[in-house]
């Protein structure tokens, strides 16, 4: 039986990194010195991503005297420390590759910092493959990136698959582009009515899971 492949987005979607920032950025102003009003400042500058250069721009902001690799490797030590990933969510990816699933991670962002949350919450050695958008410079919603991503799980998107995430544009615009099905993770959020609807809306990632493993037992069940 052919296995069934789903790709899962990272941030916001199984962890929380929209919700950890704020703290990192408070610790990071008072660290070196800032006023807490930079703190605004510093936490727009990584709020929708962060990479090498966005801490060589905050570097020279401030005129900080450690180098701006030293600071990006802070921050990706720091932010792997803080972000976790629910152990039922944990549990629940083992669980989708028990049922038959290829799963895997298909996020955005800078190696270095993907890598490390993957690592430090557990998720790396629970799923089949992960692709980085930094590694071939293919971001989502490109359709590239989820073909990269489903290959780091063996699969091929002309098998079909879905795409679970938080993102409308990112995630479930390029995952129905790819031919994907998609899985919206609302985070009490209402769909805009300016955009196609995902397949399913959920609230958080273990009710994807969920839905997930429903399907796999109705796929099992009209395959046999």
């Amino acid at each position: 039986m052919q296995r069934l492949l789903v790709l899962f987005d990272l941030d916001n979607t199984l962890v929380d990194r929209r919700g950890r920032l704020a703290a990192w950025a408070a610790e990071f102003t008072a660290r070196h010195g800032l006023e807490d009003e930079e703190q605004t400042y510093v936490l727009g500058m990584v709020a929708e991503r962060a990479y090498l250069s966005t801490f060589d721009a905050i570097r020279t902001r401030y005129r900080l005297p450690m180098s701006t690799a030293e600071l990006w490797r802070a921050y990706c030590t720091d932010i792997a420390a803080l972000v976790s990933c629910p152990a039922e969510v944990l549990d629940g990816l083992n669980e989708l590759r028990a049922a038959g699933w290829r799963v895997g991670v298909a996020t955005n962002g800078a190696v270095d910092i993907q890598r490390a949350k993957l690592r430090a919450t557990g998720i790396a050695e629970r799923v089949d493959g992960v692709f980085v958008s930094e590694e071939a410079d293919a971001r989502k919603p490109q359709t590239r990136h989820f073909t990269l991503a489903a290959a780091r799980c063996g699969a091929v998107l002309g098998d079909g698959g879905w795409m679970v995430g938080d993102n409308p544009v990112n995630d479930i615009g390029g995952g129905r582009s790819a031919g994907l099905r998609t899985i919206w993770i609302g985070n009490d959020r209402s769909w805009s009515a300016d955009d196609p609807e995902p397949d399913h809306t959920v609230p958080h990632a273990c009710a994807a899971i969920d839905l997930l493993l429903l399907h796999s037992s109705d796929h099992t069940r009209t395959t046999t």
